[in-house]
């Protein structure tokens, strides 16, 4: 079973991992939503990633690499 958007701590950790070198803070929510589709474990809809939710993973990630 692959990864939602709802998933956003699993989200976090994993682009964490993948871009170690990024400042979360700093990335836009456009390419925050390409990244995110474009993880392997990832399986839902891009439709669905909206403003709201790419907010909510840009803020675990920042816990995640603070």
């Amino acid at each position: 079973m692959g990864i939602k958007w709802i998933d956003t701590q699993a989200i976090a950790i994993q682009l964490a991992e993948q871009f170690p070198e990024v400042d979360p803070q700093y990335v836009n929510f456009l390419d925050l939503h390409q990244w995110v589709c474009k993880l392997d474990d990832f399986d839902d809809d891009p439709k669905r990633g909206g403003e709201k939710i790419l907010e909510a993973i840009q803020m675990a990630w920042i816990e995640e690499v603070s």
